[in-house]
């Protein structure tokens, strides 16, 4: 995989033949990268942490203090992190300010639920799910959103910042200030059959990228490597490899 980015970059660097060059690379990449491992549905405390280390963003809804939906329902989209892609904390994270619309909502009443979906991801497209399926796994996290300060907001920083990295440069004027959300209740649609619900010490206490004996290291792989059988197979067939080599020829 390392290489094959490698040679999309040089391939972009060179003349228009190498245009369709990269356009191939960049093919081969995300077919390469397009699996997304996924844990089982029985697990649902894990998936419900997967996803929202996943996701990069949600949409929070809060009831409404303005007026013409003043005690209505309000939806809007923030930015969140828990944490590095791969290590999340499970706790989400956000830069907030009370010249937002919904954080001035927070203020009257703190209590309110924030929704994420693998359809964020490559996941859902690749498999052809469409992201209202409960295949396409969405989690909906209830609770209320506090500011943090001190070592709690130090926290917020690195998650946030390391993967909203424009969050920076942001105008000071806007008087920004980290928050979380405390959870209190975690629901969990990602099969049929219903939702699913977990409180936050079951949803604390998961490890989602752990792996159990019996549980295969891709269960839910791409429709590329379900339909190819072993990339391997794809990369050396002689037909592929020759175009490959073609088009590189610089």
């Amino acid at each position: 995989m390392f290489i094959i980015i490698c040679i999309c970059h040089l391939a972009d660097a060179f003349n228009q033949r190498s245009l369709a060059a990269g356009g191939v690379c960049r093919a081969l990449v995300a077919a390469l990268g397009g699996s997304l491992s996924v844990p089982p549905h029985e697990k649902v405390a894990r998936m419900a942490r997967f996803v929202v280390n996943k996701c990069d963003w949600a949409s929070m809804a809060t009831i409404s203090t303005h007026d013409p939906v003043r005690g209505q329902p309000f939806s809007n989209a923030f930015s969140i992190s828990d944490g590095p892609a791969g290590n999340g904390t499970g706790t989400p994270y956000l830069y907030l300010t009370h010249l937002e619309i919904s954080v001035q909502d927070l203020q009257v009443n703190p209590q309110s639920s924030l929704s994420v979906s693998l359809a964020q991801t490559s996941y859902c497209k690749n498999h052809g799910f469409d992201p209202q399926s409960p295949l396409c796994a969405h989690i909906i996290l209830s609770g209320s959103v506090v500011e943090v300060n001190g070592s709690d907001a130090s926290v917020a920083k690195a998650a946030l910042f390391s993967r909203h990295p424009e969050m920076i440069d942001w105008p000071a004027d806007h008087n920004w200030f980290f928050a979380k959300m405390n959870i209190t209740q975690v629901w969990v649609l990602d099969y049929f059959g219903g939702v699913k619900t977990i409180t936050p010490e079951e949803y604390y206490r998961a490890t989602p990228y752990q792996k159990h004996n019996g549980e295969s290291s891709r269960p839910h792989a791409s429709p590329f490597l379900d339909n190819v059988g072993n990339i391997k197979f794809f990369l050396y067939k002689k037909k592929h490899l020759q175009m490959i080599l073609e088009i590189f020829s610089f």
